[in-house]
C-alpha cells in the first residue's frame, strides 16, 4: 500500500489550469522528488496536501483512503507535515513557541515554560542547532529559521512529510545535517515528498522523481539514480539547456559606483570597491559572511558607522533608501516574502511601486500608462499570472522574483543589488533571469549580486568578491576564479594570503 497517492488530480483557477490530471504515489520509506519549473504546479499539489486547496477533480489518497482536507488542521491530524519554502513562522515569538505552535504544553491552565524549553531543546539538539529556545525567532538568520520549521515537523511525528525547497536558505553544514535527517526519516518508514530545483540534491537523496510541466505530469524516473540529468531538465523546461549560465563577454565603461571605507552592522572591516558600467560583480561567501549586510548598507537600509557611497561621482546621503532609488540604485532582497513584495497587493501594484513617484502625469493618465507599462514589463519577464490584478502572493516564488525585477526595470534603475537572485527558482527560470541580467548590463546597467551558490557565481560574474566573517577576503577576476580559490578565501580557517590581491578595488 502506498502512503500517499495523487490520482488524476486537477485544479483550475480563473484563467489558469494549475493541475491537469496529475497522478503519482509515494510509498512508506520512499523519497520522491517533485521537480518542475516555477508555475508547473508543485506548490498547488502541496497546498492540496496541506488542506489549503481542495482539488476540482481526481482524488487524494492517504494510506489508501480518499481524503479531502478542508483545513490545514485536518491535514496535520492525518499525520501530514509541510515544510514550506516561504516560512510559516511568527517572527515575534520565541524559537520554542514557534516549534510548538498550536500544541504548547500547559500546566494548571498556563503555558508550562519549563516543559516548552525541554522539548524545544530536545528537537534542536536532534537538528544539531545551537539555538536558544528563548531567542526571538525574528532575530535568527533565514537559514536557522528554516531549521526551526523543519524541527516543527519532526515534533509532530508526521508520517508523510513534504519539503518545499528546504535548502534554499541553508548553509553547507545545515544542508548536510538536513540530508542526514531525511535519511533517518526514510529508515523510519516516513514517506517523503521532496521539492527542489537543485538537481544534485535530487540525485543524492531521491529514490524516484516526478516531473511536472505546465500543470501536467510529464515524466517519472525510478530509480532516479539511473536517470539522465539532461533528460530530466529537458522534461522540466520543454527544451534542452546546454548551459544555463551562457556567460558572454561585454565591454565595461567607466566607474559608476564607488564605495569607500563603508562600515556598519555585520561588517568587521571597512569595505572599499568600485563598480564599472556594464559590469556584473558577484559576491560569494558562506552564510553569515556579511554579504546581505553590505548590500543593505550600500542601499542605505541600515545606518552606516563610517565611509560612503557615490553614484556617478555624487555622494549618496547617509541612510536614505529614497535617495538611493532616485540615484538609480535598487535592492532586490534575499527574503522576497518579508522584504520584497506587498503580499496582499496586486501584481500591477507591486511592479509599479517604485515607478509611480516618477510617472509625472495626472492620476488618470498615470493609471492608464501604469497598466500598459506593467503589462509590457511582466510580458518581457515572462511572469506567469492570470492577469495583473491578482494578488502577487498567489504567484510562485520564481514569478514573484521576476515581478520584483520588473519593478526596478520599470523604475529605470541603472544599478541593481541582487541578494540571492535565484533562491528557490527552477533551472529554466534561472536561465531567463541570467539572460535579463546580461541584457541589462549590455545596455549600460551594472549589477552587484550575492549568492551562496558557487556554480552560479562562477558562471555569471565578471569579477568575484569573496567575503569571510564580515570582511572582504579577496577579489578575483573571472579567469582567476576557481572553486578551490573561492573556498580558500571563504572558509574561516583558510589562509587566503596567497590568493587575495593587494588592492581590493577595481584597477584604474
Amino acid at each position: 500500500m502506498t502512503a500517499l497517492e495523487y490520482a488524476a488530480v486537477g485544479k483550475v483557477f480563473p484563467g489558469v489550469v494549475a493541475l491537469d490530471g496529475v497522478s503519482f504515489s509515494v510509498a512508506p520509506g520512499e523519497v520522491r522528488a517533485l521537480i518542475g519549473e516555477n508555475g508547473a504546479g508543485k506548490s498547488t499539489l502541496l497546498k492540496i496536501l496541506a488542506g489549503q486547496y481542495q482539488p476540482d477533480s481526481g482524488t487524494l489518497l492517504v494510506d489508501g483512503t480518499a481524503q479531502r482536507f478542508a483545513t490545514p488542521a485536518e491535514s496535520q491530524a492525518a499525520g501530514i507535515s509541510i515544510i514550506h519554502q516561504e516560512l510559516q513562522l511568527v517572527p515575534d515569538l520565541s524559537v520554542g513557541e514557534n516549534l510548538m505552535l498550536g500544541a504548547l504544553p500547559r500546566r494548571l491552565g498556563f503555558v508550562d515554560r519549563g516543559e516548552l524549553r525541554r522539548r524545544a531543546r530536545e528537537i534542536l539538539d536532534r537538528l544539531g542547532e545551537p539555538i536558544d529556545p528563548d531567542a526571538r525567532l525574528g532575530d535568527l538568520s533565514i537559514g536557522r529559521r528554516q531549521m526551526v520549521e523543519i524541527g516543527r515537523a519532526l515534533l509532530r511525528d508526521a508520517r508523510i512529510i513534504a519539503f518545499d525547497e528546504p535548502t534554499s536558505s541553508l548553509s553547507a553544514r545545515e544542508t548536510s545535517r538536513l540530508m542526514e535527517i531525511i535519511e533517518q526519516l526514510r529508515r523510519d518508514g516516513r514517506a517523503i515528498l521532496y521539492v527542489s530545483h537543485r538537481m544534485e540534491e535530487v540525485f543524492a537523496l531521491a529514490d524516484s522523481a516526478t516531473v511536472l510541466r505546465d500543470g501536467r505530469h510529464v515524466l517519472d524516473a525510478a530509480p532516479v539514480s539511473a536517470a539522465d540529468e539532461g533528460r530530466l531538465v529537458s522534461a522540466m523546461a520543454g527544451r534542452t539547456i546546454n548551459d544555463i549560465y551562457d556567460w558572454r563577454a561585454r565591454p565595461h565603461g567607466p566607474t559608476v559606483a564607488s564605495i569607500r571605507g563603508l562600515s556598519g552592522p555585520g561588517l568587521v572591516a571597512p569595505v572599499s570597491l568600485d563598480l564599472a558600467r556594464g559590469e556584473v560583480l558577484g559576491f560569494f561567501g558562506l552564510v553569515g559572511a556579511g554579504r546581505s549586510e553590505l548590500f543593505r548598507l550600500i542601499f542605505g537600509a541600515v545606518p552606516r558607522t563610517g565611509g560612503g557611497v557615490s553614484i556617478n561621482g555624487a555622494d549618496l546621503p547617509v541612510d536614505d533608501p529614497c535617495a538611493a532609488i532616485a540615484a538609480g540604485l535598487a535592492l532586490l532582497p534575499e527574503d522576497r516574502k518579508a522584504d520584497g513584495i506587498v503580499p496582499l497587493a496586486s501584481v500591477q501594484e507591486n511592479v509599479a511601486l517604485a515607478w509611480r513617484n516618477r510617472a509625472g502625469a495626472t492620476p488618470l493618465l498615470r493609471d492608464r500608462l501604469e497598466a500598459t507599462v506593467t503589462r509590457e514589463q511582466i510580458a518581457g519577464m515572462r511572469v506567469k499570472a492570470a492577469n495583473t490584478d491578482v494578488a502577487i502572493s498567489t504567484l510562485s516564488g520564481g514569478n514573484q522574483q521576476k515581478a520584483i525585477i520588473a519593478r526596478w526595470l520599470m523604475a529605470d534603475a541603472r544599478i541593481l543589488l541582487f541578494d540571492e537572485p535565484t533562491r528557490g527558482i527552477d533551472v529554466g527560470a534561472r536561465s531567463e533571469i541570467y539572460a535579463h541580467m546580461y541584457r541589462f548590463a549590455e545596455q549600460g546597467g551594472s549589477i552587484l549580486f550575492a549568492s551562496s551558490d558557487m556554480p552560479e557565481v562562477l558562471g555569471v560574474a565578471d569579477r568575484i568578491v569573496v567575503m569571510r566573517e564580515g570582511r572582504i577576503s579577496g577579489i578575483l577576476s573571472r579567469d582567476e576564479a576557481s572553486p578551490e580559490r573561492l573556498l580558500r578565501l571563504a572558509l574561516p580557517d583558510a589562509d587566503a594570503s596567497a590568493s587575495a590581491p593587494a588592492d581590493l578595488r577595481m584597477p584604474a
